[in-house]
């Protein structure tokens, strides 16, 4: 999978637009992450320290692989280019993010540090999730629910996510796409809820399982 694109969709549920004041985009709202970004299930997300973040946040999403290469294919048809789906934290570092002096105003630095696309914990096949529009997502930290959406709520579907981003453009086989978030992230809670070490963070989707990352500050030097 490394080495592959992470392709990302933001602001694609009706809830979490609202919950951060953004308007409802016309078309998929594409961003990329790093591939050194993706970590492993139980495997520790890292609080950057090198180029410091205080305002790291979660975000539950549904990933989809890519199982075929694929370009311009209908909507119709997409859902026949997906390999499988699995559980995805798209972590984010909203200073690094949003700050135009750190560099924000372009999402890929606050998304691409190290460790900050947990996937897993299984990939389940097409066939076993024929519908994914019709799963339930949430978030746990530290045992407390914070996220809680349906991906019915989103305002771009996994099928038409998948037409877009082909769109004259080539998705080859591992091709990672994360889908967007529900309401209920970090950022809009008051007080913010930022992520700190000793932390736990569970994604949990219907029918898939549960995505779990501790949380540590990273280790300068290494």
């Amino acid at each position: 999978m490394l080495g592959l694109a992470l392709l990302c969709i933001g602001f694609n549920y009706r809830r979490h637009a609202a919950e951060t004041g953004a308007a409802i985009p016309q078309r998929p709202v594409l961003f990329m992450k790093s591939p050194r970004a993706v970590q492993d299930p139980e495997a520790p997300i890292e609080l950057p320290t090198a180029l410091a973040s205080h305002q790291v946040d979660y975000e539950a999403e549904l990933a989809v692989v890519i199982g075929r290469r694929c370009k311009n294919v209908g909507v119709d048809e997409a859902l026949g280019a997906v390999l499988g789906y699995t559980c995805a934290n798209d972590v984010s570092a909203r200073d690094w993010q949003k700050r135009p002096e750190l560099g924000g105003g372009q999402w890929c630095r606050g998304k691409s540090f190290d460790t900050f696309a947990p996937l897993g914990p299984v990939l389940v096949s097409a066939a076993d999730l024929p519908d994914p529009q019709a799963l339930a997502i949430s978030t746990h930290l530290n045992g407390e629910r914070l996220q809680h959406g349906h991906i019915s709520d989103m305002i771009f579907s996994v099928a038409e996510i998948i037409a877009f981003l082909s769109g004259s453009t080539t998705l080859l086989p591992g091709t990672v796409i994360l889908t967007g978030t529900p309401e209920g992230v970090g950022m809009a809670a008051d007080p913010p809820r930022w992520l700190k070490p000793g932390d736990l963070v569970e994604v949990t989707i219907e029918g898939i399982g549960t995505l779990r990352n501790p949380v540590v500050a990273e280790g300068v030097g290494g």
